[in-house]
């Protein structure tokens, strides 16, 4: 069966290497899928097509500026005999020759989807070193230690992405609720985000609304955003 949607093989690949104990988060810095390991010293990226094609190959090779633990991944279609997209020996010589991990998922319809590693990536022999603050990597690696959880569905598109500067503005605003002209330093203890008060002054979703020095409120917006994304606050745990 044919998927409709990139966003169809994230959850399979998820659980897939989940299950040998990554910790996966989805759509962080425009990668697809990233995973990280405490035995592993370089993140796990996922690039996620429909089928295999040059954009796919494209952006696996921009990723390898972040880390050489690299794969792309497709859908294995039983129904396309033929297609140039199914000549799989020849993709996994031409990914083996750039260095890049080769996964499909097989969907059927009675039992669960098959994930198949086809070849895997040349993977750095010396452990790399520390990112330059600033850099690609370490803007990575701050956006995946400051998220709590998983709260995207790789390659989606069209939606909002909860970034960890959005988990902690919807922190911020759930904490302030309906409450009139509280103070920043409140906030900080309520919310547990310890940058409150540059968010709000920020406003960078228009949710905050100044009243006085240090005094804020929820905007119509901000209130809006929590019932928007009243299940995602519910999936953060204690606030």
């Amino acid at each position: 069966m044919a998927v409709q949607k990139e966003s169809e093989l994230y959850l399979p690949i998820k659980h897939f290497f989940a299950l040998q104990g990554y910790d996966i988060k989805s759509e962080v810095r425009h990668c697809d899928l990233v995973g990280t390991r405490q035995s592993d010293p370089e993140p796990l990226i996922i690039e996620i097509k429909k089928t295999f094609n040059l954009a796919l190959i494209l952006q696996g090779l921009e990723r390898q500026t972040l880390s050489s633990n690299v794969y792309v991944a497709v859908e294995r279609n039983r129904a396309k005999k033929g297609a140039h997209n199914q000549r799989w020996s020849e993709l996994i010589q031409l990914c083996q020759r750039l260095q890049l991990g080769l996964i499909t998922v097989t969907f059927y319809q009675t039992k669960r989807p098959l994930v198949e590693i086809l070849c895997t990536p040349m993977l750095n022999s010396t452990p790399p070193s520390a990112p330059r603050k600033g850099s690609k990597r370490a803007r990575l690696a701050k956006e995946l230690a400051e998220r709590s959880g998983d709260y995207n569905l790789g390659g989606s598109s069209g939606v909002p992405l909860i970034t960890a500067y959005r988990e902690k503005a919807l922190r911020v605003a759930y904490a302030l609720g309906d409450q009139e002209a509280i103070s920043p330093a409140t906030l900080r203890q309520l919310s547990g985000v310890p940058l409150a008060a540059s968010i709000m002054q920020q406003n960078y979703y228009g949710w905050f609304e100044r009243m006085a020095r240090g005094q804020y409120r929820l905007t119509t917006m901000g209130k809006q955003a929590l019932r928007d994304y009243a299940s995602i606050i519910q999936r953060f745990g204690q606030l």
